[in-house]
């Protein structure tokens, strides 16, 4: 009898979450190839089994390998797997699209929406790819990278119009501490990741203000309300808002100090600059970057979304942390739903 050949998967690149998601899918017993952008970054992970850029400290498998040439790492690739900031996505993939295979199906990690276009990661992935949306999958929920590489239990959702890719990409990284789902709804899936980011920074914001629990269970109750608005308003099942690529990821991303983005609004409300927070967090933060784009894309399809209106104005410096504040508790009293 023929033994049939395990997964391969291609990760770009060796960042937090993408490092975090090879070690899953090597676990799972996937063959897995790294591409890393640093040289350095390459070969300590095949050398020493580690990553020093992100978490030095957390060997990884033996079997996980990486290079620096995106050619060699999409040789014979069942599966692309993107975790690189939204907002150098499309430059990025233009350079590697010929290299990717006719039958590998591509898994987005990202969490933004595109400044100029207010298109979704997967959306850019098709136009820029010219693949068919069958292809792309989305893999999402509440999943801070440290926790992951720990070996502590989590689950996420990995959507896809096909539902045999998102089974085959289901199998290839289900571990005994990594539990994923499978749906179709790869629109809801993408803004719960997307706008969730946005209210993290609003939650952090009302920390980092010494503003209460209250404050905070009242911003992602209604961070959830408007997001499920936006995403409904563009053809999402509200069902996928309170699932794990919803709710789930919203409530992690929101409490634990392990979010960037939660740390990142923790700083500006304690008085930080946008700029000084910037450089104090020194990692990609797509709530900032996605915020207006988040916004334009509400107005497009006429949805209130109010905590991402304030928030926004904000980051650029149109209103004052009072102001702020003193902006979504002023707003005209209404029926909660």
């Amino acid at each position: 009898m023929t033994q049939r050949r395990c997964a391969r998967a291609a990760v770009f690149s060796a960042g937090s979450w993408g490092t975090a998601v090879a070690k899953i899918l090597s676990d799972a017993g996937t063959s897995v190839i790294v591409h890393a952008r640093r040289g350095e970054i390459a070969e300590a992970i095949n050398t020493h089994h580690r990553n020093p850029g992100y978490f030095p400290d957390i060997e990884l498998p033996a079997a996980l390998t990486a290079t620096t040439d995106p050619a060699a790492a999409l040789d014979g690739a069942d599966f692309l797997v993107l975790s690189i900031p939204a907002q150098t996505l499309r430059t990025n993939l233009a350079a590697w699209a010929p290299q990717i295979g006719p039958g590998t199906v591509i898994v987005s990690l990202m969490k933004g929406v595109e400044q100029s276009s207010h298109l979704r990661a997967s959306q850019i992935i098709t136009e820029v790819t010219g693949v068919s949306p069958d292809r792309v999958a989305v893999l999402s929920g509440p999943n801070l990278a440290r926790e992951i590489m720990d070996g502590q239990p989590a689950a996420a959702t990995v959507a896809c119009p096909d539902e045999d890719a998102a089974r085959r990409f289901q199998k290839a990284c289900h571990t005994p501490y990594f539990r994923p789902y499978t749906s179709t709804d790869v629109t809801g899936c993408e803004l719960g990741g997307a706008v969730k980011n946005v209210i993290a920074l609003a939650v952090g914001i009302a920390s980092g203000m010494g503003l209460g629990d209250n404050a905070t269970a009242m911003l992602i109750t209604r961070g959830l309300a408007e997001t499920t608005r936006l995403a409904v308003a563009m053809g999402a099942h509200p069902a996928t808002l309170a699932g794990l690529s919803g709710l789930g990821d919203l409530v992690a991303t929101c409490s634990s100090p392990l979010s960037r983005n939660r740390t990142f609004g923790t700083q500006l409300g304690r008085g930080l600059s946008v700029e000084a927070a910037t450089s104090a967090t020194r990692q990609t933060t797509e709530g900032v970057k996605s915020a207006e784009a988040i916004l334009a894309l509400a107005h497009a399809h006429d949805v209130e979304m109010p905590i991402t209106d304030v928030i926004s104005d904000l980051l650029h410096e149109k209103v004052t942390l009072d102001q702020a504040a003193a902006a979504l508790m002023q707003r005209p009293p209404k029926p909660e739903l």
